[in-house]
C-alpha cells in the first residue's frame, strides 16, 4: 500500500470527523457522553489490530513479537503525553478564546518538524523547512478573520499564560507524534503487535478517565458502563468508526512513512473541512480561506516534489552522482 494513498484516505476521514461530530448533535447538544467516544474508538482499534495479528500469526508463524517488559513499558508513554496534552488544552482555553487557540494550534506544524529533526535525527532540506513554515502560515491565514472583527483583536490581547500554554500544547502534540514514530520504527516487530500494545494502554487510560468522571460527579448518572451507549444513534457510531479508522491510518503512517506526512494530511483535512462546511452548513468563505488554501498547496508541492521540479538545474548536475555535484558546480564557475 502506497503512503500517499493512506495519507489521502486519512485526509478524507479527518475532514469528515468534525462534520460527523456536528451532525451527531441534537438541537445543538450531545445526547451521549462524549468521553465514551474515544474509549470505544480505542476498543475498536484494539479489536481490529488483534484480529489482524491473529491472522498474521496464522499466515506467518515466524513473525517477530517482542514481549520483554523493557519494550512493553514504553507503550503507555504516548497515552500519558496525550493525557497531559488534553489537560493543557483545557487550561489554555481559560486564558484565550477558541479562535486564538485554533490559530496557536498551528504551531504544532513547526514543533513537529523541530522534534522530528532533534529526536529522530531526520534531516530536512532548506526547501522542506520553508515548506513546513509555509504550511503553518497557510493554515493560520485560512483561520484568521477580517481585521475589523473582534476576534482579530483578541489574538493579541490574551494573557502571557495563554501563549505559554499554547506553545506547551503544540510541543506536547508534536512530542506524542514523534515518540509514537520512534516506537513504531525502533524494531522489526509485527505492525499489528505494536498496535495491540498501543491501543491496550489507550483503552485503559480512556477507561480511567470515565472512572474519574464518575467520582467527580458522585455517580449521579450511575457507573460509566451502564450509560456507555446512552444516546447513541447511527451518526454517533459513525463518529466512533471514523475516529478509530483514523487512528489505524495514523499508526500505519508512523510505521511506513513519517510525522511530516501525517502533519500534511491533517492540515489539508482542516482546509477540506472548511470548504465542505460552505456546502453543508451556513459557513461563508473568506478571502483569507482562499489565500490559505493556495499557500498550503504551494507548501505541499515544495515539500514532496523532486528538487529538479523546483529549481532549474543544469543537465550535467541532474545526471551526476551526489558526490560529484560540488565538483561540477566549481568547474562551471571556473569556466564562466
Amino acid at each position: 500500500m502506497q503512503w500517499y494513498f493512506v495519507a489521502g484516505l486519512l485526509t478524507i476521514l479527518t475532514s469528515s470527523q468534525g462534520i460527523l461530530t456536528s451532525l451527531s448533535q441534537t438541537n445543538g447538544k450531545y445526547m451521549y457522553d462524549y468521553a465514551t467516544v474515544p474509549f470505544l474508538a480505542e476498543v475498536f482499534k484494539l479489536v481490529v489490530s488483534s484480529v489482524l495479528l491473529w491472522r498474521e500469526s496464522r499466515i506467518k508463524p515466524s513473525m517477530r513479537m517482542t514481549t520483554d517488559w523493557t519494550s512493553i513499558r514504553l507503550y503507555p508513554i504516548p497515552s500519558i503525553i496525550y493525557l497531559i496534552h488534553n489537560n493543557v488544552q483545557f487550561a489554555t482555553l481559560i486564558y484565550v478564546d477558541t479562535s486564538t487557540y485554533q490559530i496557536m494550534g498551528n504551531l504544532k506544524i513547526v514543533t513537529t518538524g523541530i522534534l522530528f529533526r532533534l529526536f529522530l535525527r531526520r534531516r530536512l532540506s532548506n526547501l522542506q523547512w520553508m515548506a513546513i513554515i509555509l504550511l503553518a502560515i497557510g493554515t493560520t491565514t485560512s483561520q484568521v478573520k477580517g481585521c475589523g472583527e473582534a476576534s482579530c483583536d483578541s489574538l493579541f490581547s490574551a494573557p502571557i499564560q495563554g501563549y505559554l500554554l499554547g506553545i506547551l500544547s503544540a510541543c506536547l502534540s508534536a512530542l506524542a507524534g514523534v515518540y509514537t514514530e520512534f516506537l513504531m520504527k525502533k524494531n522489526n516487530d509485527s505492525f499489528y503487535w505494536q498496535n495491540v500494545q498501543l491501543y491496550t494502554f489507550g483503552a485503559i487510560f480512556n477507561m480511567g478517565r470515565l472512572i474519574l468522571d464518575d467520582f467527580r460527579i458522585g455517580f449521579e448518572k450511575g457507573p460509566w458502563w451502564q450509560r456507555l451507549f446512552n444516546g447513541y444513534n447511527t451518526t454517533t457510531w459513525m463518529v466512533v468508526l471514523n475516529l478509530g479508522s483514523t487512528g489505524l491510518l495514523v499508526s500505519w503512517l508512523m510505521k511506513y512513512a513519517d510525522n511530516i506526512v501525517k502533519v500534511y494530511s491533517t492540515s489539508m483535512a482542516m482546509l477540506l473541512t472548511t470548504v465542505l462546511s460552505v456546502y453543508l452548513f451556513t459557513f461563508k468563505p473568506s478571502l483569507q480561506l482562499f489565500l490559505g488554501i493556495i499557500i498550503c498547496m504551494m507548501s505541499l508541492h515544495m515539500y514532496f516534489a523532486p528538487p529538479n521540479m523546483l529549481v532549474d538545474l543544469p543537465p550535467a548536475v541532474l545526471k551526476a552522482p551526489p558526490d560529484s555535484l560540488k565538483e561540477i558546480s566549481v568547474e562551471e564557475r571556473t569556466n564562466s
